[in-house]
């Protein structure tokens, strides 16, 4: 659907007489909080009230447009199967009023990015189209050694920082970003720089991670609008000069089929070839950062599991992976809005009305998992959905999962010993997270 320009974001069309259930009253500032998706056991509680007592609950936090917020796996499936019904090029992911107003202002439209993510049919499909080769299967498997070469070369670097390294930082911050700035093809000299760049998008939250520090200290959403557009621009100067480089002289790389793919017959456009570079970069490399990372410390915090892992890694690693990605759950929410009137367990969701898909609730549904609160690495079955489902299902979910258990092969085949060395912190953001800092001592 062609977006039209506006100037302000649509008013929400609802029933009247709607009110909040006295959960949703209790949890809905609490499930749009950055602060509270860096405390786990308090977003576990919020989305344990709302499956037991309104799975699909209308909720109106303050800041933020009203939506539904639908927390029961099975729901979130049903949603996400439904692409045609339930569409992304609206609202695809949780934003404040004012900023909504403010990027409605400057582009006419809803996003600031027209990435994968953004876009619906037919446009999505044939874009996904261009590089979805490149992460098939197939294709993942016959990068396998060059992936476990890489994992080699990270737990090395860890063996040499002599038995203590903050995990997060040293390991699993830098060791998928290699793996998908190789296949993407920036040098390994730019990476410290797409690290950054890609923080300041995901970290725009949380004060340690975003680019102007000072937005945390007054709050003020164009300020913070700002920083994120010098950010954008980084990107767009980088990948703009990368796409002339690939035109002039293509390679064996993802950029070469961005730079020189075509839709129908014509050259996608620059503003969809700038964001696909983009998600690419930041996608491909944050959310299996924070599932290796989730998944170490979940080990950590269950001797039991650890001692499972160093057993046997290999005869686990498959199960640990998914465990730790269902565990972890790196990407929060996306967002879908309603084309026509439909009924969702009960609840009439009128057309234009916003859902929110809680992946970190669909992936403690008691109705689906054994013993949701608890970190079992050889889960099985373990029907995560942590990549999504339908049309929109992650792209990378393949590479990750074989990036994952090839470290953890690595790793745990070579450790004698582990252990947290100090508390463990996470990202403040109610998008895309996971942990920030995982002090640990080891022994090789």
């Amino acid at each position: 659907m062609a977006e039209a320009a506006l100037t302000a974001p649509p008013e929400t069309k609802m029933d009247p007489g709607r009110r909040m259930s006295e959960a949703a009253a209790a949890t809905s500032n609490l499930i749009t909080d950055p602060n509270v998706y860096a405390d786990q056991a308090q977003l576990d509680a919020a989305f344990a009230r709302l499956r037991a007592e309104d799975p699909v609950a209308w909720c109106e936090p303050n800041g933020f447009r009203p939506f539904w917020a639908v927390t029961r796996h099975a729901d979130i499936m049903e949603v996400s199967r439904q692409n045609k019904l339930f569409t992304n090029g609206e609202r695809e992911m949780l934003s404040y009023t004012e900023t909504e107003k403010r990027v409605y202002a400057q582009t006419g439209g809803p996003h600031l990015l027209k990435t994968l993510v953004q876009l619906d049919d037919p446009l999505h499909y044939k874009l996904r189209h261009l590089t979805q080769e490149w992460f098939m299967p197939q294709n993942v498997k016959k990068r396998e050694d060059a992936i476990r070469q890489i994992a080699k070369e990270y737990v090395d670097r860890m063996e040499d920082l002599g038995g203590e390294c903050d995990f997060q930082r040293d390991v699993a911050l830098y060791y998928p970003l290699r793996v998908i700035m190789q296949i993407l093809g920036v040098p390994e000299s730019d990476e410290p720089m797409m690290l950054k760049l890609t923080q300041e998008i995901f970290g725009a939250q949380d004060e340690d991670l975003m680019r102007d520090k000072s937005v945390t200290e007054d709050g003020d959403v164009e300020k913070g609008l700002a920083s994120i557009n010098a950010t954008l621009a980084e990107f767009f100067m980088y990948f703009t000069s990368m796409t002339a480089d690939r035109r002039a002289t293509p390679r064996d790389d993802v950029s070469t089929v961005i730079a020189n793919g075509t839709v129908d017959g014509d050259p996608i456009g620059q503003l969809e070839a700038m964001s696909y570079y983009i998600i690419v970069a930041a996608a491909g490399h944050d959310t299996t950062s924070a599932s290796t990372g989730g998944g170490v410390l979940g080990m950590l915090q269950n001797p039991g599991e650890l001692r499972k892992m160093m057993a046997d890694p290999r005869a686990v690693s498959r199960t640990a992976t998914d465990e730790a990605i269902r565990w972890t759950t790196p990407v929060k929410h996306f967002m879908r809005t309603a084309h026509e009137d439909y009924e969702l367990r009960g609840r009439k969701i009128l057309a234009g009305e916003s859902l929110l898909l809680c992946y970190p609730s669909g992936n403690r549904d008691e109705d689906v998992f054994d013993d949701p609160f608890t970190f079992d690495i050889t889960r099985s079955p373990n029907k995560l959905i942590s990549f999504g489902h339908g049309g929109h299902m992650c792209l990378g979910m393949h590479l990750a999962r074989l990036e994952m258990q090839a470290i953890y092969e690595e790793l745990f085949s070579r450790l004698k010993s582990i252990e947290l060395a100090g508390e463990p912190s996470f990202i403040k953001a109610n998008f895309v997270g996971g942990p920030k800092s995982i002090p640990v001592r080891y022994k090789f």
